[in-house]
């Protein structure tokens, strides 16, 4: 039986995922990860802190034959919104955005004894492992929202009673190197108690 700690070289795991980078679709190509790949992903998914494991999270891949739907949704809204003519038929364009699309859920439970923030926090740390899963296996990946994410015929659309539509995640093969904002300070981060 495999020890539950070890860790196949641990520091090259490491350094890997220190180079991850949210990649735009523009600079995603074909091809995208696999139906196995993207259950591998979702599993990685589920093994995030999960208060009463609530699975507050739900992954809506969008398969091409649906693209176009995706797409009328998303003109609809720009019409809906004011947006000229070539606005909504650029917003309609997004849903082709990566090789793989895949809509994220959150469904948070109010009578389950566990405060909203956690299991908010239970959604980001799927949405972590999830995009960490698909790096390790050379993917790139970004989650893009904005105010269509609130829609109510796009919510209607995708989301079962009850969840809240978060964004999507492109999916694809980097067509170009991640590049950081900034260096990485632990600093701006990592703190010490030290007031009284």
């Amino acid at each position: 039986m495999e020890d539950p700690g070890h860790v196949p070289d641990p520091q090259a795991v490491l350094e890997h995922l220190l180079r991850r980078h949210s990649i735009g679709p523009r600079q995603l190509a074909a091809p995208g990860p696999t139906p196995a790949e993207l259950r591998l992903a979702a599993r990685a998914a589920m093994r995030a802190p999960d208060h009463k494991r609530l699975s507050p999270v739900r992954l809506i891949e969008i398969p091409d034959a649906r693209r176009a739907e995706l797409a009328a949704l998303f003109e609809d809204f720009a019409q809906r919104s004011g947006r000229s003519e070539p606005e909504a038929q650029e917003e309609s364009a997004r849903a082709w955005n990566g090789p793989a699309l895949v809509a994220l859920a959150a469904r948070l439970d109010a009578v389950a004894g566990v405060p909203a923030h956690e299991q908010w926090i239970a959604v980001g740390g799927a949405l972590a492992n999830f995009m960490n899963a698909l790096h390790l296996m050379g993917y790139g990946a970004k989650m893009l929202s904005g105010r269509k994410a609130a829609d109510p015929r796009i919510t209607a659309a995708l989301c079962e009673p009850g969840e809240t539509l978060v964004g999507w995640i492109a999916i694809g093969t980097p067509t170009a190197a991640a590049r950081a904002r900034g260096e990485d300070d632990p600093e701006r981060i990592l703190r010490s108690w030290t007031r009284s």
